[in-house]
């Protein structure tokens, strides 16, 4: 029973986090670029990795923690990005 309660406690704050990410991203609603005032609203950490010259183009990954919410699973982002595609060509 403990450990039931514990996961519904976890599961609320992350839904109180994304609550609050997504008031944050809403006083954007047409955002068109990336000022330092919004990166400081809605971004934590941005990682950069080192340069990867092996297949002799430069490869860097880069991670962004968002504010509230943390990293987001590479397949949302995945979905994101093909959402915005598909918007832009319609």
């Amino acid at each position: 029973m403990q450990l039931l309660e514990q996961e519904i406690a976890q599961q609320e704050e992350e839904a109180d986090s994304i609550e609050q990410f997504i008031l944050r991203a809403k006083k954007y609603p047409n955002l068109q670029e990336l000022t330092p005032a919004v990166l400081h609203d809605l971004v934590n950490r941005v990682y950069v990795s080192a340069p990867d010259k092996s297949s002799g183009q430069r490869v860097q990954d880069v991670h962004i923690s968002l504010a509230c919410i943390g990293f987001l699973p590479e397949s949302i982002i995945a979905e994101m990005l093909t959402h915005a595609s598909k918007s832009r060509t319609a």
